[in-house]
């Protein structure tokens, strides 16, 4: 019998027993190459992926910037990156060149005492050090702590010590903010060299080095790679550690997703310090070998977004659903440009903004679900039938299930639960943990699942719709309420820029469903918009869910731009809610 190899999987290869010929083991780069290439040749077809697609076997050492970044990089002239200001100026690096300019970045911090498992707080905007340093601080297998610039001195203590930082990077313009914050960390600030302070050490000198290719910093799979603070829109801020390949194989499916391919340009709406960054403007796009592509801008105006996103034939977009309810209310008849695929991820996408892209561009936005600690998990892929409203479908590897959160039984099925990951199939996604935090963990994975706290139905056909936070979701008249449910009727209304929904007290029903209200433009809170607002809401939900009340606020938000509905439920609950509160029954013209 002749010996025929076949391939199993993306991670080994199983021989006929009677060949005599075995094949040499495959390195990382070509094991993980090849988990690539088999969700990029599946990009069109979800159940062959699910099928096929197993987390594949890297060995005993794995270093994502050496052993996948370097290997596409060297010798490529393709762009990897591409930045326009808002001032019309640009500058494109091609894949060798960061992998050279990382390299001296490596060599530059190595110098100055960066070492393997050392912290680095890496505080910058989106420039091409942002990359360089993500890369370098790869290279020598120390750990990351992306953290935004909108941080306070407060915040960055906090960080600080809790990260364990060792190291801080950050702009001339933000080293004020650690004057007053004790530790004996290095500090490397990117900026003209005059205005570097003497205390700090000048990232840029790394220019000048004469480096050779980084080594590889032997860093084994299981070691952390990357140290993220949660947004905290219910909590302080969790610590979320992940390791060199839960992010770096997680957004193997992140890839799948967005489904670019090699020379596609890839725009992402997301601020530096955030988990979405990371996702869609680092590992995503480069796994698939495209291009990322940045606009800089002081305040968002749709129309320069867009006309950047046509002049720069943008084929892949992913923005958060806040930038896609501003662009509905923006001019799409210009139409989209050379854009292909149109995605959304970080809350839940309203439907309304789906159907009205959909009427001008011809194309529909793909809503995904994950978290800081879960790279994306649920989500709607290319020639998937996309329902309105619904997350999607799980991932390629990611064993979702739901749970019921009272019972803690698990729900199969039509039926409604946590969204939960089904921990006797552990994905590779999956983070580590919460750093030094072990009632949280205990929490968290309680049960044998990993608890997301969100809370989803599931439909007959598996496709899974977002209720809301564990925390959010309550009862009115004994009815549950979901707060995106009403709120996505809300931002149907043309003066309604963004809505959050919570329970105010009530002596008859004990709760009511209320919403806070931010104005679109050209819009003022009166009377009148009071009334139009709660009879379009009366108009277009089921009589349990009707809103009781209404306020014009501004939403609290978190540093990331989430809505911290906490602070609403706070108000509520304390009676603080603002004089300016319309109530259904001051309108007799809801009683007709």
């Amino acid at each position: 019998m002749t010996g025929v190899s076949r391939v199993d999987d993306a991670s080994r290869v199983t021989e006929n027993p009677d060949s005599a010929d075995r094949p040499a083991p495959r390195g990382a780069t070509e094991v993980y190459r090849a988990a690539r290439d088999l969700l990029l040749s599946l990009g069109r077809d979800y159940r062959a992926a699910v099928d096929e697609f197993t987390w594949p076997d890297l060995g005993e050492r794995f270093n994502w910037a050496v052993d996948w970044f370097d290997a596409i990089a060297r010798g490529n002239t393709g762009v990897a990156l591409w930045i326009v200001e808002e001032d019309g100026s640009e500058a494109k690096y091609t894949y060798d060149e960061l992998a050279r300019r990382s390299d001296q970045v490596a060599a530059h911090l190595a110098g100055n005492g960066v070492a393997k498992g050392d912290h680095v707080v890496l505080m910058l905007n989106n420039q091409v050090e942002l990359w360089e340093a993500m890369l370098a601080v790869m290279k020598l297998g120390a750990v990351i702590l992306p953290t935004t610039t909108a941080l306070g001195p407060a915040d960055l203590a906090d960080r600080i010590g809790r990260g364990g930082a060792r190291h801080v990077i950050a702009n001339v313009a933000d080293a004020a903010k650690f004057d007053e914050i004790p530790g004996g960390y290095t500090r490397f600030a990117v900026g003209d060299e005059v205005a570097v302070p003497t205390d700090w050490v000048n990232f840029r000198g790394a220019y000048a080095l004469d480096a050779p290719p980084a080594a590889h910093p032997d860093t084994a799979p299981h070691d952390p790679q990357l140290l993220y603070f949660t947004s905290g829109t219910t909590s302080r801020p969790k610590l979320v550690e992940h390791t060199q390949v839960s992010y770096p194989l997680g957004h193997l499916a992140t890839s799948f997703w967005i489904a670019a391919a090699p020379g596609d340009v890839h725009l992402n709406i997301s601020s530096p310090g955030w988990a979405k960054h990371a996702w869609s403007c680092f590992f995503a796009p480069w796994i698939a070998e495209a291009t990322i592509f940045v606009y800089n801008y002081s305040r968002f105006d749709p129309a320069s977004l867009l006309a950047q996103i046509r002049r720069a034939g943008v084929t892949t977009f992913c923005a958060p659903p806040t930038v896609w309810r501003m662009l509905i209310k923006a001019d799409l008849s210009g139409g989209p440009g050379e854009l292909r695929e149109l995605l959304s991820a970080g809350e839940p996408l309203n439907p309304e903004v789906m159907e009205q892209v959909r009427r001008q561009w011809g194309l529909t936005i793909r809503d995904g679900f994950g978290q800081t600690e879960l790279p994306l998990a649920i989500g709607n892929v290319p020639e998937m039938p996309v329902k309105p409203g619904s997350m999607g479908l799980p991932l390629p590897g990611v064993p979702i299930v739901l749970v019921d959160p009272v019972t803690g039984a698990r729900v199969d099925g039509v039926g409604e639960g946590e969204i939960c990951v089904d921990l006797a199939r552990r994905p590779m996604s999956l983070m580590t943990g919460y750093q030094d935090d072990p009632e949280r963990n205990a929490e968290a994975m309680a049960g044998g699942y990993y608890h997301t706290g969100d809370v989803a139905s599931r439909d007959a056909d598996g496709y899974i719709f977002y209720v809301g936070r564990t925390d959010d979701v309550f009862k009115a008249s004994d009815y549950k309420i979901s707060p995106f449910e009403l709120e996505s009727v809300l931002i149907e209304h043309p003066a309604v820029a963004e809505a959050a929904v919570v329970p105010a007290p009530d002596r008859l029903r004990l709760a009511v469903p209320k919403a806070y209200v931010s104005l679109a433009p050209g819009h003022e809170p009166t009377r009148e918009t009071a009334l139009a607002i709660l009879r379009h809401a009366r108009e277009n939900l089921a009589p349990y869910q009707r809103l009781r009340r209404l306020e014009f606020a501004e939403l609290p938000k978190t540093i990331s731009g989430k809505i911290r509905r906490v602070d609403l439920r706070g108000r509520e609950e304390s009676g603080t809610a603002g004089a300016e509160e319309w109530r259904d029954d001051q309108f007799p013209e809801l009683r007709a």
